[in-house]
């Protein structure tokens, strides 16, 4: 999946997004807490990443086996303070998924590029649903949180065209690493969408609230949306 292909709104807005000034989070302001998230990060992504490598090696074989082309694949977003950042993903679309008019209808190609995200999109391989369903597909990026790029738990990392929906709050929302998974993704993920604003608002409430706690809560309340319990959608 291509940027070029979010290209959702309006070029006039995408030009008043560029490069956004990151405006410090409260939580960024706290040494104990940067300090105990950093070890956590660096702990738990050194567990994840080595016993994880059995099974996305076999998940790797099962993506080959269903559909042609590289299992693994980079996807370029905006990072922490505005950085470009390449996410490592195993993939879950077929391999020419960014051909969204070959295989989107009219108003499924309207949603996409309006909130980047299909219901029961065509693309999805078989394999791939069930990577999303259990979030096996973001396993690759706690090689991003052991660079120092992301965190386990921070907003979702979202490509550039992205940031115009945010407005004036696009350099905050920069203003802290992104994360594997985040309170957008265990509160509502397909509910909220960007046409109403509730995405932004989850992404903020996390940004201006960020503590060891929430930080806690997010963490376990993934494990109860991957073992479906309280499973919110992908």
């Amino acid at each position: 999946m291509a940027a070029s292909d979010v290209a959702f709104l309006a070029p006039e807005l995408v030009s008043e997004a560029e490069d956004p000034v990151p405006v410090p989070a409260p939580a960024e302001g706290r040494l104990g807490y940067r300090f105990v998230k950093r070890v956590f990060d660096i702990a738990f992504s050194l567990c994840a990443t080595i016993v994880g490598l059995i099974p996305i090696a076999l998940l790797c074989v099962a993506i080959g086996l269903e559909s042609p082309g590289s299992p693994i694949y980079l996807q370029k977003r905006v990072g922490y303070q505005g950085r470009p950042l390449r996410i490592f993903k195993l993939r879950t679309m077929v391999a020419d998924s960014d051909d969204v008019e070959k295989h989107l209808d009219p108003k499924q190609l309207e949603r996409w590029r309006r909130e980047r995200k299909v219901d029961d999109d065509p693309r999805v391989t078989k394999v791939g649903r069930f990577l999303r369903r259990t979030s096996l597909d973001e396993l690759p990026q706690f090689l991003n949180v052991l660079a120092g790029q992301m965190s386990v738990v921070g907003p979702r990392p979202i490509v550039e065209e992205e940031l115009a929906a945010y407005g004036d709050a696009a350099g905050e929302l920069l203003s802290v690493k992104p994360g594997i998974t985040g309170w957008w993704q265990v509160q509502a993920r397909n509910d909220a969408t960007y046409g109403d604003g509730s995405r932004q608002e989850l992404e903020l409430y996390y940004v201006r609230n960020a503590s060891l706690a929430i930080d806690a809560k997010v963490f376990l309340r993934t494990f109860s949306i991957m073992f479906g319990k309280g499973r919110t959608g992908r």
